[in-house]
């Protein structure tokens, strides 16, 4: 990977949660590229492991580890594999987070004849079920708040020690069908705000960057046909996007390294930066 600019994260120690996906995979090459030591923890230990090869293969210094966000024991464990082989934490990015089926709604809109004549292949509101909400909520706002309470005390008083979350476009304007995870990234977006409060006396500061629309392995199979074209919802996404696409990956990078480069952003503390290519600034007319 190339990065769009350097800077010099050398002896830093970075932990990146969800760091086998696609998104937090990029952040943890760039990162890496940065001459960071990176540990990429995910609940899919051979996609961390895939992630930090790839790393090592190209001349940085990268461990995967298992990790489960909504265990602490876990986590405690994973911090300790961390410390052991590359140090305690300089920069934690809390990439980790989802969406779920019974957290959604198969319409848009609900209308009456949806209650009045209830079929098997449309889930309406009334038909959530808790546990997918729940989980949905648990795997965004817990799986920030739970690796936060893990390795924050490590960065206390470190020069240069930042938090980066992930929160959504879906934080400023929730979408249609997906009530759990917008309301579980505008948690997130409120969240890191709070942080960066509560942190402030002790050295740490904590950002945000909210991704708009990206081709990832969970959305894929949502927004594309089997033959590569978009479906109907990526083609409504597109249309209310000003840019007319989905983002790269890579597109992230350079919001990524600005947040987390004190020369660069010292004074930058408990903001939500949205790179959405204009989707949340676009009122559709």
């Amino acid at each position: 990977m190339e990065v769009p600019f350097f800077i010099n994260l050398e002896n830093k120690v970075v932990i990146v949660t969800g760091g086998g996906g696609v998104l937090c995979s990029a952040f943890a090459k760039a990162l890496a590229k940065c001459k960071a030591k990176v540990a990429i923890l995910d609940l899919r230990k051979e996609s961390a492991d895939q992630v930090a090869q790839e790393i090592n293969a190209e001349g940085g210094a990268a461990i995967g580890v298992e990790a489960n966000v909504l265990d602490t024991d876990s986590l405690q464990k994973a911090r300790e594999i961390v410390k052991d082989q590359l140090g305690t934490c300089d920069i934690l990015i809390n990439g980790a987070g989802g969406n779920h089926p019974k957290g959604t709604t198969t319409k848009d809109y609900l209308f009456s004849e949806d209650i009045e004549e209830a079929k098997e292949d449309i889930t309406t509101f009334f038909d959530l079920d808790p546990k997918g909400i729940e989980f949905v909520f648990n795997l965004n706002f817990l799986g920030s708040l739970l690796p936060t309470q893990i390795f924050a005390p490590d960065m206390m008083g470190k020069k240069d020690a930042t938090i980066l979350n992930i929160s959504s476009m879906n934080a400023f304007t929730p979408l249609t069908r997906i009530p759990a995870y917008s309301g579980a990234k505008a948690a997130v977006s409120n969240f890191t705000q709070w942080l960066a409060v509560h942190f402030s006396q002790v050295g740490i500061r904590v950002n945000a960057i909210a991704p708009g629309f990206f081709l990832t392995d969970q959305n894929r199979s949502l927004l594309t046909n089997p033959d590569g074209s978009y479906t109907e919802r990526a083609q409504k996404i597109v249309s209310q996007t000003p840019m007319g696409r989905f983002g790269k990956s890579e597109e992230l990078i350079g919001t990524l390294l600005w947040l987390v480069d004190t020369k660069s952003s010292g004074f930058v503390n408990g903001v939500v930066i949205p790179v959405d290519g204009g989707f949340s600034a676009y009122s559709g007319v």
